[in-house]
């Protein structure tokens, strides 16, 4: 509704545009505006920080599951990676970034199809299961941390799971070749089911079957199973060899990611300070793929959920 097409057929949209436009019709623009900033602002860190730097580094943790040397030499993955996002967001070169979304759809199906193939082998321990996730959410121990501390855990993990609520599909939706708002908006919702009523069920489900959870530690501690690489463990544990079909595929979801969040900074960026320091934040945006990549998993993932809870 309030997206901003330019006469090269560009699309500026987003967060920053209806709340600074929406508001602004409704004789509020002097609290638009200041929101449209702040916004935009946080989406930069956001894409530098969770878009970028923590998909590198669970590139590097992936790779790590089939061979400790990837992670000897992340600096070579960081550098790798780091060319390949120029080469499209810097470099103009759209057709990798057309292979990509054209691949990333196959493996999405293949790890759909290896979760299923896990569960319905053990489909007669799944009723268990559930009844495990819901008891152990309403236990004491889980009640420990308070009201307050349940809430932000509970918000930073959502809010990285499926990004419901930040606004940073609005860039992407903002762009799609209809005048239906409503129409574009129900699109937008399956999204979320998709990422968490449906594949992160499924991956809880793969990790508790083949007791890979039990395998995980507190984050910082030595010998720790955590990110991908529980994953990785659970699927490699029923089918030997799966790590490595998973390390390509998180590799593909990583590199897929990376392009599109340097859409979102764009956008944000490109609201900022205009469209002709756009190369300033693309470079930017190449230096964290590579700092990703160097940098220890708890400082990936914090700069990750600040930016998602602030926004």
């Amino acid at each position: 509704m309030h997206r901003k097409i330019h006469p090269d057929g560009r699309v500026s949209g987003g967060p920053m545009y209806y709340m600074e436009h929406g508001l602004g019709e409704k004789g509020l623009r002097l609290l638009g505006r200041p929101f449209a900033i702040i916004f935009a602002l946080l989406t930069i860190g956001g894409s530098l920080g969770g878009g970028n730097m923590f998909q590198a580094n669970q590139t590097v943790e992936i790779l790590g599951t089939v061979a400790e040397g990837f992670k000897t030499y992340n600096w070579v993955i960081g550098l790798l990676m780091a060319s390949m996002v120029a080469i499209v967001i810097i470099g103009g070169i759209k057709r990798i970034g057309n292979v990509t979304s054209r691949v990333v759809p196959f493996m999405c199906g293949l790890y759909v199809l290896t979760a299923i193939l896990i569960i319905l082998t053990n489909i007669t321990e799944v009723p268990g299961l559930i009844a495990n996730i819901i008891s152990q959410a309403f236990t004491p121990e889980a009640m420990y941390g308070g009201f307050l501390g349940v809430l932000v855990q509970g918000v930073r993990r959502a809010a990285f799971s499926n990004e419901a609520g930040l606004g940073s599909a609005a860039f992407a939706h903002a762009a799609a070749q209809t005048d239906e708002p409503a129409r574009e908006g129900m699109v937008a919702m399956i999204g979320p089911f998709i990422d968490t009523v449906i594949i992160c069920s499924m991956t809880a489900l793969v990790c508790m079957i083949t007791g890979a959870y039990q395998l995980a530690e507190f984050q910082g501690q030595s010998g720790s199973i955590v990110g991908a690489k529980m994953t990785a463990a659970a699927f490699d544990s029923f089918i030997p060899g799966a790590r490595y079909v998973l390390a390509v595929a998180v590799m593909l979801f990583a590199y897929s990611t990376m392009i599109s969040w340097s859409y979102y900074g764009e956008r944000a960026w490109e609201y900022l300070f205009g469209i002709k320091s756009i190369l300033a934040y693309r470079i930017i945006f190449v230096c964290f793929v590579f700092i990703g990549s160097v940098t220890a998993l708890h400082w990936a993932w914090h700069s990750r959920i600040l930016s998602a809870v602030l926004s």
